[in-house]
């Protein structure tokens, strides 16, 4: 029994030595590898603001906010998808390749029914070969509506006692 758990002993630490040895060679051959150079010409997006803010808005009002963003590549850009990180918020965006010096608009909406502070983000993916997505913020709050809002003053109510 103890010549065969020396000889496992053995043979884990052989087979040990060798994986050490073929990591080393792997870790080697990639510092070696050539370096993927970038591309000069690559289409790049730079957005007119990565913060929305809604700023205290009524129930209801306009749910929509545009964000600018211009190509300062030298190769179209192409926005392949464009998400809000719930239902509530929802970008449309240019489906068509985005030209060098071209500047086009993301339209955002933001459910403004839904009561209360909210932070939402919305997130861009490019054909861009680095940092190809982009996250942008959007928050604000939406105010209760006031009960006694229409009702006229002086006149008795259910809702607004008699003064």
């Amino acid at each position: 029994m103890k010549k065969f758990l020396l000889s496992l002993l053995m043979i884990t630490v052989m087979s040990s030595m060798v994986f050490a040895q073929e990591a080393k060679k792997e870790a080697k051959k990639a510092e070696m590898a050539p370096k993927e150079e970038v591309n000069p010409n690559a289409p790049k997006m730079e957005l007119e603001t990565l913060d929305v803010d809604y700023g205290t808005i009524e129930k209801n009002a306009d749910p929509y906010r545009i964000v600018k963003f211009t190509n300062t590549g030298k190769e179209p850009l192409i926005i392949k998808s464009a998400r809000g990180n719930c239902g509530c918020t929802v970008p449309t965006w240019p489906r068509e390749a985005i030209q060098p010096g071209e500047t086009k608009e993301i339209k955002i909406r933001y459910a403004t029914n839904r009561i209360g502070p909210f932070h939402k983000k919305v997130t861009l993916v490019t054909n861009e070969p680095e940092n190809n997505k982009h996250i942008i913020k959007i928050h604000g709050k939406v105010l209760k509506p006031d009960a006694t809002k229409g009702v006229p003053e002086g006149k008795p109510s259910m809702l607004k006692g008699t003064k």
